[in-house]
């Protein structure tokens, strides 16, 4: 099979021609139909994850057609369309039984513990508690475009911070996932304020659902303007972004007992940011990380979607070929395009 490969960190990428996988007992292996293209795959190549073992073809966020199943599966066969979270359990650990595979012990991640779907084909291991039937009504490349974004600011947004009809919700950063959670915190019924330094992103952050837009570059303080517009601070702040700065601006615009969503990963010198911590404990603040999504959860983004409440296909960018994905995927630290991604011709 066809699939973008790299056989060291920051080193060349590029297509070439590999073994097709091998189904196993408990896994399928899937014909990629559609694969986002996201900035942990970038991450990923720089070196800055530690369960990629080299050689590696990345790709995490996916839909596709099941054409193997192994011999112990009973939830999918051959024809099934399918997509998957980017984080899935094993099924056995304590995490998994307590219905937390998005944190699971022993978890698969494509394109991470794993081969990934920048491929023609990829095996999907644990696949009959992971796996996720798409409904008819909802194609391949919006299926993609969910990938590790939209299902992980869904969990950040509905199930870690709860947010609610008549409350202010905070995002900094308007990539894929500040996107994605304008547009699922606004389908909920809450007035958002976007964040960002461009013009453009917030202006798409505007038609999906923010209520108020900031431009960083033009207030002198971030969250003193979070509080003048929500009256008293947002209830639920989420860093979509992952830096020092955006994380410290998220925890201090909160109001009182409000919350903190770390989504945005920090590596390198943002590992450890500063926060303040007096205000944390004045206030009652929580601070919360958001990690994936459990399969399961799956049911509800579908219905917000069905309904018309949520509308990801406004956040798809642009597609492009296999054969494109290597200058896209080591050039993404120099521009972010203007929504999601989508390899979606092999």
């Amino acid at each position: 099979m066809k699939a973008v490969y790299y056989s060291e960190f920051k080193g060349k990428v590029e297509v070439r021609n590999v073994p097709d996988p091998v189904v196993s007992p408990d896994s399928v292996v899937l014909k990629v139909e559609a694969t986002g293209l996201c900035r942990s795959d970038w991450h990923g190549w720089m070196g800055h994850d530690p369960d990629i073992v080299l050689p590696h073809v990345p790709g995490h966020e996916l839909a596709g057609i099941v054409v193997e199943s192994g011999s112990n599966i009973q939830n999918f066969k051959a024809g099934d369309r399918v997509t998957v979270p980017f984080v899935s359990g094993c099924g056995h650990c304590d995490e998994c039984r307590s219905g937390n595979q998005q944190v699971c012990d022993h978890q698969f991640q494509p394109g991470f513990t794993a081969w990934g779907s920048f491929a023609e084909l990829v095996e999907i291991k644990y696949a009959d508690c992971n796996l996720v039937h798409l409904p008819t009504e909802i194609d391949f490349v919006t299926a993609a475009s969910l990938g590790c974004r939209f299902i992980t600011s869904f969990r950040a947004v509905i199930d870690q911070g709860k947010v609610s009809a008549g409350q202010w919700m905070a995002v900094h950063g308007c990539g894929g996932v500040g996107l994605s959670a304008i547009n699922i915190a606004s389908g909920a019924g809450a007035s958002v304020i976007a964040v960002d330094i461009e013009e453009e992103k917030l202006e798409l952050a505007r038609k999906l659902g923010a209520s108020e837009v900031i431009n960083a570059r033009k207030v002198e303080s971030v969250s003193q303007e979070i509080i003048r517009i929500s009256g008293r601070g947002a209830h639920v702040s989420i860093d979509a972004l992952g830096s020092q700065e955006t994380c410290f601006n998220s925890v201090s615009c909160l109001r009182k007992r409000g919350k903190h969503i770390q989504v945005g990963l920090m590596t390198g010198d943002h590992k450890h940011p500063k926060v303040p911590m007096d205000r944390v404990v004045a206030h009652e603040l929580e601070i919360i990380g958001s990690h994936g999504m459990q399969a399961f959860r799956y049911d509800a983004v579908f219905e917000m979607i069905l309904k018309g409440k949520v509308q990801p296909a406004l956040m798809l960018g642009k597609t492009i070929s296999l054969e494109e994905a290597p200058e896209a995927l080591v050039n993404m630290d120099e521009f972010e395009n203007l929504g999601v991604t989508v390899i979606n011709k092999f």
